[in-house]
């Protein structure tokens, strides 16, 4: 039996070898421009289980943009937590719902009531964040994309209903997804119900317990059951110890088995999607209207101090707030001319972040996606992690070295950027 057992965990090990892809050209630019820390990073992958895809955009003579990409450990066998990474999926699939629903006069600035109806959900009938006082889709995707709201995510997440999302995103080509959890602690049967919603017609106010007058209810979609089925198979065990939820340190790994998870390439391919779905089948775009796109690409790309609903502290929320790659480490100012489109995620010592970098001043642009865990300890749900002294530095740098190699990479045709470049104010 013993013989038998460590042939499958060498078949498993060499299963995830096979399935890890590593580009020369990008483990070559990192390690020969890296400082001392990020080459001792690349050195130890079993610690920080880092993965990187940097894709090189080039235009032809029309300005259509054509992808190369380079990866280095990128493997979607290896699981991260893609934490707050999973609003972005989720913010175009809301954006598509709603487009579905025009025929009742609604769309994603129409105010949006979330009612309960099983254990463990809220109801939510205002928003003081708003101009208006009122919760919508429009809003809560605002605030995902600027400063990574986990309540709008949880709303996004009741709109959308467990089942219709994950099948979706399958319908959409991307098998390996799965999202099966709020931002909330809940029980799975929790997690798979999901609340009433309703939606007003223009003009209409409810009460602040969320009485609408009658015939203010332009839509009313009911409580869902998920009957999605998941691959839960393939057990995933990270760590050496964690904290439970009544803080009680467990002496074993923590089990994201049954967690949220986006392989890398996935997100970055959606981001790609969006960003460029002429590049992209029709079979795996999502019925977006141009308004949706431009209503996506600001809040993308904006900063929280651009924005007066919700007006944020900018001490807490600057304007590197969500921007990994370049600024993040240090809070470095970052220069007009360079914006960044891009959804980060940080959560268990996991920090990732997907991101298209545009450079307007000297037309560079390219998409850059990472991953990096942070952990020394080996405690998971402690809040104790290396984020600031390790885990931002190697997004700045790693960032750098690219945006540095592409400043100096000749292109026979410079991108024509006018599609990404938007007032803010």
């Amino acid at each position: 039996m013993k013989g038998i057992r460590l042939f499958v965990i060498a078949f498993m090990l060499l299963g995830t070898v096979r399935a890890q892809r590593t580009d020369p050209f990008l483990k070559d630019l990192l390690q020969t421009h890296g400082s001392p820390q990020l080459r001792t990073i690349l050195m130890h992958p079993d610690s920080f289980r880092y993965q990187l895809i940097y894709t090189r955009i080039n235009r032809d003579s029309r300005n259509r943009p054509h992808f190369h990409s380079y990866y280095y450990r990128v493997n979607p066998l290896e699981y991260f937590n893609p934490a707050s990474t999973v609003k972005m999926p989720l913010s175009f699939l809301a954006l598509e719902k709603m487009n579905s629903l025009s025929r009742y006069g609604i769309d994603k600035y129409s105010p949006m009531l979330t009612d309960s109806a099983f254990s463990g959900q809220h109801p939510v009938f205002t928003d003081t964040s708003a101009a208006d006082g009122l919760p919508s889709l429009a809003q809560y995707i605002k605030k995902i994309f600027l400063v990574s709201d986990n309540d709008a995510y949880n709303r996004l997440y009741e709109f959308l209903g467990q089942q219709y999302l994950n099948e979706r995103l399958w319908q959409l080509g991307y098998p390996r997804i799965r999202i099966t959890r709020r931002f909330v602690p809940m029980t799975e049967e929790e997690n798979r119900h999901t609340n009433p919603v309703r939606f007003l017609r223009k003009e209409v106010l409810p009460s602040p317990d969320g009485q609408v007058p009658e015939g203010g209810v332009a839509y009313m979609q009911p409580a869902a059951e998920s009957k999605a089925h998941f691959d839960f198979s393939r057990q995933v065990l990270i760590g050496n110890a964690h904290l439970d939820r009544n803080d009680s340190l467990i002496h074993s790994p923590m089990d994201f088995t049954r967690h949220n998870n986006i392989p890398l390439e996935d997100e970055q391919s959606l981001l790609r999607s969006v960003l460029f779905p002429e590049s992209v089948s029709p079979a795996k775009r999502f019925h977006l209207t141009a308004d949706d796109y431009s209503f996506l690409y600001r809040y993308m790309s904006q900063y929280p101090s651009e924005e007066t609903h919700p007006r944020y502290d900018t001490t807490e929320y600057s304007d590197s707030y969500t921007k990994f790659f370049f600024f993040k480490a240090g809070r470095i100012p970052i220069p007009s001319y360079i914006r960044i489109f891009n959804k980060p995620g940080w959560s268990y010592g996991f920090l990732t972040d997907v991101a298209y970098i545009v450079d307007f001043k000297h037309k560079v642009e390219f998409m850059l996606s990472g991953v990096i865990y942070v952990n020394r300890d080996g405690v998971l749900n402690d809040d104790k992690y290396e984020y600031e002294e390790t885990g931002y530095p190697f997004f700045r740098e790693v960032g750098n070295i690219i945006y540095q190699y592409e400043l100096k990479r000749p292109r026979k045709f410079f991108p024509g950027l006018d599609k990404f470049r938007i007032s803010y104010h």
